[in-house]
């Protein structure tokens, strides 16, 4: 079947968009203190960085609930991998032209998180759209993907760094700028379908009055921040927090953690049949808690690369299980669901690493003391999931 009429294609160019929003999102953190040093920079503004990373992408997540429709899907992603491809390029020559570094690495970040917030709307309502079965498992396994370009970034980018030496960062950035580029020519040629092709879309206003929308809203929030406060800073936390190496504290902080988060969703992924979405995401939710709280008390490095690890397969199945849950429950609520789901998960992406960063920098540049406060995160996530069972129960004996 030639590539314009199979989506399967669609399919896999959406997976390797994940994996373009997860060296969007993972790349730079790996140049943090790299950063701190060359450009004298302090933690507070190295967490300005994410927060304004997320920020963007949370603005775009707002627009793109009312323009993706208008612009049509195609263009909208194709665009965002154009702007992932120009803020990459950017690092290796904006902060060296610009004095002081720091805007031209803040132009950088806010062109590339333009990208990622698009490819974050769209990516997933692509794939919801594709005409496959069990979609809880096909969004599972989509999400994995974000994980696996994760540890692709952190694997290759440290290998690169070791060989070539940090020095040569600027080179590693225009290297991944490649895999943007590409898919944009890809997503060019699959064929794409709308979500609410088949059906009538929910009104914004009906959405906004919906009591699951908003409780959907709360656990993305608390979704995002669970995952990217220990991800953002698990590899300046092992190299300063843990006293290890930047390749160890590289490969076994934010490389284990995003290989057991991708883990975790493959593995639900295959055997989502078997195991109730909603028992899974309650059980992940406490062990996510319990491995905050080993990664920032204990005393071993051994062990708080562990907890860090622990982190990222526990989150694993928070976001893709919300989106699927909302799927089921929210029927005909389209692109604007999606894009206001995005738009809470990246308030939680933005809010877990930036909380993280201004306690640590009030501690005295103390990251385990920034980490404790992460485990509010999961907590309230569970306080969330346990609401919803209850929520749910009420709707559904309102309807009998």
């Amino acid at each position: 079947m030639h590539i314009k009429n199979n989506y399967n294609h669609t399919i896999y160019a959406s997976y390797v968009g994940y994996i373009t929003q997860a060296i969007v999102n993972n790349f730079a953190p790996l140049l943090f203190l790299t950063f701190s040093r060359e450009f004298n920079l302090s933690l507070d503004k190295i967490a300005l960085l994410t927060t304004v990373n997320f920020g963007v992408q949370l603005i775009v997540d707002l627009l793109s609930a009312k323009l993706i429709d208008r612009i049509g899907y195609r263009v909208s992603v194709i665009s965002a991998h154009i702007f992932s491809a120009l803020g990459l390029c950017g690092l290796a020559f904006l902060p060296g032209a610009v004095k002081g570094g720091f805007t031209g690495i803040l132009i950088c970040v806010v062109l590339y998180a333009i990208g990622g917030g698009i490819i974050e709307v769209m990516i997933s309502p692509i794939v919801e759209a594709c005409p496959t079965e069990r979609k809880e498992a096909a969004m599972s396994l989509l999400h994995s993907f974000y994980c696996w370009g994760h540890v692709g970034v952190v694997i290759v980018s440290t290998l690169f760094f070791r060989l070539a030496g940090i020095e040569n960062w600027r080179l590693m950035a225009i290297i991944w700028a490649l895999v943007p580029i590409a898919n944009a020519v890809y997503f060019s040629q699959v064929p794409i379908y709308s979500i609410t092709q088949n059906s009538e879309p929910v009104p914004i206003k009906t959405l906004l009055k919906n009591k699951l929308f908003w409780l959907f809203m709360v656990l993305m929030i608390c979704a995002g921040a669970s995952e990217q406060a220990m991800s953002q800073w698990a590899s300046a936390f092992a190299e300063a927090g843990l006293g290890v190496s930047k390749t160890v504290g590289d490969l076994a902080g934010p490389c284990a953690f995003a290989l057991m988060m991708g883990t975790s969703r493959a593995l639900y992924g295959k055997f989502s049949e078997k195991l109730p979405l909603k028992k899974a995401m309650l059980l992940c939710a406490a062990l996510c808690a319990a491995s905050y709280l080993v990664a920032a008390l204990t005393k071993s490095p051994a062990a708080g690369l562990a907890g860090c690890a622990l982190c990222g397969f526990s989150v694993g199945i928070f976001w893709p299980g919300t989106f699927s849950l909302a799927s089921a429950k929210l029927k005909g609520a389209g692109t604007a669901m999606f894009a206001f789901m995005a738009l809470a998960g990246d308030v939680g992406c933005s809010a877990g690493p930036t909380l993280v960063g201004f306690v640590s920098e009030a501690a005295g540049n103390n990251l385990k003391a920034g980490l404790v406060t992460g485990i509010v995160f999961p907590a309230a996530f569970l306080l969330s999931m346990l609401l919803f069972k209850k929520t749910n129960k009420k709707l559904q004996k309102t309807k009998e």
